[in-house]
């Protein structure tokens, strides 16, 4: 599968040999530059929640903060995501392979490699009985599917060392509990719901007519914004399943050229 090189508009102020060089530079290191831009804007953003004083942040900014925290853990999501596909840094995959890790640890303590092999398996037979992203025939319906979804993930193991943390950090680092709950647990919990709308209930729940395409996927017709709002191009989903190794900032790119050669 083809990896799609990225263009940069030439400055007039800078020499055609500098240009070319810095595209280099961009070009190769832009999956790393954006997996620690969304890293670091999460766990600043994090701090600062935590550390603000939530009793004098009225309802309506409490709120605010929250869908903006989830959209950052969602984007943890989406890193580690793109790391399994070694489009974080695909020329370095030991620094892709830690960069995945460490956005799945820090997002639910995840196990990177563990996660890798059920993903793949996903991609090798999407919408089928041995997906273990897929419902099981009898929960079809959002809320059920998302209830065997996250029972095929859990894990005592995880449960019992987030809240080992969650309780360091309030008793030892003295962190309110309203904030954690606010900006650290409840953006965690509504991730894991926009993850599973956007990225597998929308995009393999089976159309009437049944499916279409071998990668039994659909994507969506929104707009590049709302499309990046809502979960980082994920809706683009029939792209991504065609070609997995496209980090999900082309996926408009590549969502275009379909709609122009259809």
């Amino acid at each position: 599968m083809t990896q799609f090189s990225q263009t940069f508009a030439p400055s007039a102020h800078i020499s055609n040999t500098t240009v070319k060089r810095g595209e280099g530079i961009l070009s190769r290191n832009r999956g790393v530059l954006v997996a620690f831009g969304i890293i670091g804007t999460w766990a600043i953003s994090l701090i600062v929640l935590l550390l603000i004083d939530i009793s004098q942040l009225a309802i309506g900014w409490r709120i605010a903060a929250t869908i903006w925290q989830t959209f950052l853990y969602t984007g943890l999501f989406i890193t580690a995501h793109d790391a399994m596909h070694g489009a974080i840094a695909p020329s370095n995959p030991k620094l892709n392979q830690r960069i995945g890790s460490f956005a799945l640890l820090v997002y639910a303590l995840f196990d990177y490699k563990k996660m890798m092999r059920t993903h793949w398996l996903h991609h090798q037979q999407p919408a089928s009985e041995v997906d273990p992203d897929f419902h099981n025939g009898k929960f079809k319906n959002f809320f059920a599917w998302y209830g065997y979804f996250m029972f095929r993930y859990w894990s005592w193991v995880r449960l019992f060392g987030l809240m080992a943390i969650y309780n360091i950090i309030s008793l030892v680092l003295k962190v309110p509990e309203v904030n954690l709950n606010w900006f650290w647990v409840a953006p965690a919990i509504a991730s894991s719901l926009q993850l599973f709308f956007f990225g597998t209930y929308l995009p393999h729940r089976e159309p009437e007519g049944g499916y279409v395409n071998e990668n039994r996927a659909q994507s969506s017709n929104w707009s590049v914004f709302w499309s990046f709002v809502t979960c980082y191009h994920f809706g683009y989903h029939e792209e991504h399943h065609e070609q997995p190794n496209v980090p999900w900032w082309r996926l408009p790119e590549l969502h275009q050229r379909k709609l122009n050669a259809d």
